[in-house]
């Protein structure tokens, strides 16, 4: 299978984005936590079809004209981190969970810090809304793009005051 990426550009800084076949692998930020070595990228591709879509996808996003994607995507990683990332996938749009809930559907409470670690290696992250992933009582914690991509992502999901919509 043939691993290509490109680097879209983006308000929240350059983003790499990584395909392997036929499924987008991975979203990094420049200065993100855990990047991989640019060699695990593959050669450049900015005119692959999937990573167009992805990038175009992403743009939308970020400029509030998409609500969710709708790509083919792949993560490497172990059941226990997988079974993470869907339950983290599954996280509806404006809305946060924390690492103990997580945990507790996962079956016990007490495998928080592992599931904090899964959230951390979560290597499609935007595409995995990781950022809605938060501490016990609320409060901002480790993000791989930085703590405040996340505040900016979690903003940017946040539901519109009902007001907006009233002309009275």
């Amino acid at each position: 299978m043939s691993i290509r990426h490109t680097v879209v550009e983006t308000d929240l800084g350059p983003i790499t984005l990584v395909a392997t076949g036929a499924a987008v692998t991975g979203l990094y930020f420049r200065d993100h936590v855990r990047r991989p070595g640019g060699e695990t990228f593959g050669d450049g591709a900015p005119a692959d079809p999937l990573l167009t879509e992805g990038a175009r996808q992403l743009r939308d996003y970020l400029a509030g004209h998409r609500l969710t994607f709708d790509l083919p995507l792949s993560a490497d990683g172990d059941d226990f981190q997988r079974a993470v990332w869907e339950i983290v996938a599954a996280i509806p749009r404006g809305e946060t969970s924390t690492y103990g809930r997580i945990a507790e559907r996962l079956g016990a409470r007490a495998l928080a810090q592992r599931v904090g670690q899964a959230v951390g290696a979560n290597p499609l992250c935007v595409f995995v809304p990781c950022h809605r992933v938060v501490g016990a009582d609320g409060s901002l914690t480790g993000y791989a793009g930085g703590l405040h991509r996340k505040r900016i992502l979690l903003d940017l999901e946040a539901p519109a005051p009902v007001s907006a919509g009233r002309l009275f």
